[in-house]
């Protein structure tokens, strides 16, 4: 096997899949995932993002480029990388008609671990997701969330230095998700290394030390949150005001000077905010001597749907007319083929 040290925990360089003549599911793809950090791969449905993990975790063989996980190189040891990684899908891979608890040690004794031993790492398991109570119970009987930090226990049997969570909060409620993503942030606390795939923006700003932004399979954009929403030049004052004529008005009343380039959008003036919420209090006062009451003011900062937005030209959780059923069609391909743990 090929091992490393002083290297990256995953590490992809100019991945191709492709699927039949037309689907181009990773065109050249390379990415990074330093020991002990989360990455967020960023991208609406059919970016690529779940054929990346498969290819990542030897699920599928790719067409072209090399990529290393643990310091192993996934084409040339895959047995090894299986050994080193922890993966929880899109869809939890749980038996309906084993226990939370027989789920675990069944997953312990694939994973070669003695009775007693399996036995004792799913008590431990079930107690840190918080399953105890659910252990004896029929995963069938389980909510949405039950079943996913199921999973995401599931994947951390065998105490795997590298973890791969495919869109883990997909189709959870609010609360499930928020804790999962303490469940998340504990995992990254004790060392653990994670490649996070979502199309939750709030989920990868929240859990990501840097993101990587995909698109048609590349890799468009990266960096933290705060470098990527940087691109857009920091935050701005939203003024709203009576109509579209009084906004253009108001606009060239404030334009350059201390406020920089002024912008207008229909009815809202959107003012640079160089000095946060001074630059509120000077817009209130000029409002004021024009005699001006604005509908509604805010001061906002950039988000990464704004990001996201900016770079693809459409929302996160979009995927364009034309462009997305190919992409999407492959990951689902992909999915299938990578069905099991």
């Amino acid at each position: 096997m090929t091992r490393a040290t002083n290297r990256p925990a995953i590490s992809a360089e100019g991945l191709v899949k492709t699927f039949g003549k037309d689907v181009r599911a990773l065109d050249n793809l390379s990415l990074q995932v330093q020991p002990g950090t989360v990455l967020g791969l960023l991208g609406p449905n059919g970016a690529g993002k779940t054929t990346a993990v498969n290819v990542l975790t030897t699920l599928l063989r790719p067409d072209s480029g090399r990529a290393e996980v643990a310091g192993i190189d996934v084409l040339a040891d895959p047995d090894a990388v299986r050994r080193s990684i922890g993966l929880a899908g899109q869809f939890a891979a749980v038996d309906d008609n084993l226990t939370g608890a027989e789920n675990l040690v069944l997953v312990g004794r694939l994973n070669h671990m003695s009775g007693s031993a399996a036995r004792a790492r799913a008590t431990e398991l079930l107690e840190r997701f918080d399953l105890s109570e659910a252990g004896g119970r029929l995963a069938k009987t389980y909510s949405g969330g039950m079943r996913r930090r199921l999973d995401l226990a599931a994947a951390l049997v065998s105490r795997p230095p590298v973890l791969f969570l495919d869109e883990p909060t997909t189709g959870l409620d609010p609360r499930s998700r928020i804790g999962l993503w303490e469940v998340i942030e504990e995992l990254v606390r004790d060392g653990a290394t994670l490649l996070l795939t979502t199309q939750y923006l709030e989920e990868a700003d929240r859990l990501a030390q840097q993101i990587a932004v995909v698109d048609h399979g590349r890799v468009i954009a990266e960096g933290t949150s705060e470098q990527l929403k940087a691109r857009l030049g920091g935050a701005r004052v939203e003024v709203r005001v009576a109509d579209a004529e009084q906004a253009r008005a108001l606009a060239a009343d404030l334009d350059g000077g201390a406020f920089g380039e002024v912008g207008v959008e229909d009815d809202v003036v959107l003012v640079p905010a160089a000095e946060g919420p001074g630059t509120v209090v000077e817009i209130v006062r000029r409002l004021d001597s024009a005699g001006i009451t604005p509908r509604g003011l805010q001061l906002r900062e950039p988000s990464l749907d704004d990001v996201f937005l900016a770079l693809t030209g459409h929302a996160a959780e979009d995927v364009p007319a034309g462009d997305g059923s190919d992409h999407a069609a492959a990951d689902t391909v992909a999915q299938t083929a990578g069905s099991g743990r």
